[in-house]
């Protein structure tokens, strides 16, 4: 990681970076997204100068929270791509990214009402996470686990359609484990 001139973070930089993102989700999850920094920097354990060195608006403090919880699903998935049973990683991840989906809405929904561009710079990790999608889906494809003809825009429309869904539709575990039983039975080879 690096700092705003490029040169490397000092360990005790990234270990407040880290300290000031979990307590700014804790905090924006409870008194939302007018919570002053100051109770954000009590939260971490660090001055409030410490935040705004690292994120100088409010915004670029949000779209950070949402990189590091993009970042978080990119890691699960690069440590799920070497598991001993493929198809049960690649079902697994598609759960683990609708339960993300799921709480994240009310923060995702907040930002967008503020008009914050939580996607801005984002290029770079959409892709990543497409290719750690992309060696799941491979991976479960060559173990049996998922039909021969199951692409990867098949396999991103049923994770995004289903996670707007987990979203906007009030689902509860019930709902989720039911639909998901359906989504998975049609992404399974037939024989």
């Amino acid at each position: 990681m690096t700092d705003d001139h490029g040169r490397p973070m000092r360990a005790d930089a990234r270990r407040n970076r880290a300290r000031v993102l979990h307590a700014a989700e804790v905090v924006l999850a409870r008194d939302g997204l007018e919570a002053p920094m100051n109770t954000i920097a009590r939260e971490a354990g660090v001055g409030v100068g410490t935040i705004y060195r690292q994120f100088p608006t409010k915004e670029t403090l949000y779209q950070a929270i949402v990189a590091a919880r993009q970042r978080r699903m990119i890691d699960e998935a690069t440590a799920l791509a070497t598991a001993d049973d493929p198809g049960a990683a690649l079902f697994g991840y598609f759960v683990r990214v609708i339960d993300e989906a799921r709480t994240k809405k009310t923060f995702a929904e907040a930002l967008a009402d503020a008009g914050i561009d939580i996607e801005a710079g984002s290029d770079d990790i959409h892709a990543e996470m497409l290719r750690a999608n992309e060696t799941l889906l491979t991976r479960a494809r060559r173990a049996g686990a998922v039909r021969d003809d199951l692409t990867m825009p098949e396999l991103m429309a049923l994770l995004t359609g289903a996670s707007l869904a987990a979203q906007h539709g009030g689902w509860d575990d019930g709902l989720r484990d039911r639909t998901l039983a359906i989504i998975f039975d049609g992404m399974r080879p037939h024989h």
